[in-house]
């Protein structure tokens, strides 16, 4: 009876202590941890950007900041799409990302495209550059490119398209310090972005992929056939349902 006694009550060493009872450390189990804490930290707060910038404008991004140091400031107001011209919402979206309504943030057509075109056609969509301009940087880079790749589908989940246009007008580069469509519209027409003409509209959609080489107010041969375009396929979206995602029929 009293061996079954002692045998019950005695105590097993814990594997993570020593043979005096003190804790061991294990830097393996430590690192490990911490590693697993600092994921779920940073899922967290990713997930908390994306989500906040679903419903607050973004007060800044990095290319408003690094222009602002540049170049001592820059001219930039914050608009509702409400407040803009349909026009320029489908122009924006005919130029950039044609079938912005019917993918979920990559439009794997351009992408194959752009691949068998040696990369010197564009396959971004409206969503990723979003995702670039908002939360990242600009320039060419692996671990960019993984990074946009990783949030693009993030704000395609939490935000809705008419949100991810809205974000794309108001913190696009139009002209070097000029950023969003309502700062735009004044410096190259003198108008609100309300009052834009459907050829004002595509004379701004034509300037984005190079806001610093190309001139709304005074087009060249090339940017004016590309204007025409660029009006075309705006209409055609408004013709065939493709701008449905982002707006209310007129």
């Amino acid at each position: 009876m009293a061996a079954r006694q002692g045998k019950s009550t005695r105590r097993k060493t814990p594997a993570r202590r020593g043979k005096d009872g003190a804790r061991r450390f294990r830097p393996l189990a430590w690192l490990r941890r911490w590693l697993l804490r600092a994921g779920l930290a940073v899922v967290v707060l990713v997930l908390g950007a994306v989500a906040l910038y679903s419903v607050v404008n973004p007060p800044l991004t990095h290319t408003i900041w690094s222009e602002g140091r540049r170049l001592g400031g820059v001219d930039r107001a914050w608009v509702d799409l409400d407040e803009v011209a349909p026009v320029m919402a489908r122009s924006a979206v005919a130029a950039e990302d044609a079938n912005f309504c019917e993918h979920w943030g990559f439009d794997m057509a351009a992408i194959r495209a752009a691949i068998a075109d040696g990369a010197r056609r564009g396959g971004s969509t409206i969503s990723q550059q979003v995702v670039k301009n908002v939360y990242l940087w600009q320039g060419r880079s692996y671990v960019r490119k993984a990074l946009e790749a990783v949030l693009t589908p993030l704000v395609e989940a939490f935000w809705s398209k008419r949100r991810i246009l809205e974000v794309y007008l108001n913190v696009a580069e139009f002209d070097a310090g000029v950023f969003g469509i309502e700062a735009a519209a004044r410096h190259y027409f003198g108008v609100g972005p309300e009052a834009l003409s459907p050829r004002q509209a595509a004379l701004l959609a034509a300037v984005l992929p190079s806001p610093r080489t190309r001139d709304a107010a005074r087009p060249t041969a090339y940017l004016d056939r590309r204007a025409r375009a660029i009006a075309d396929g705006a209409a055609t979206i408004a013709a065939d349902g493709r701008a449905a995602c982002f707006q209310t029929p007129e």
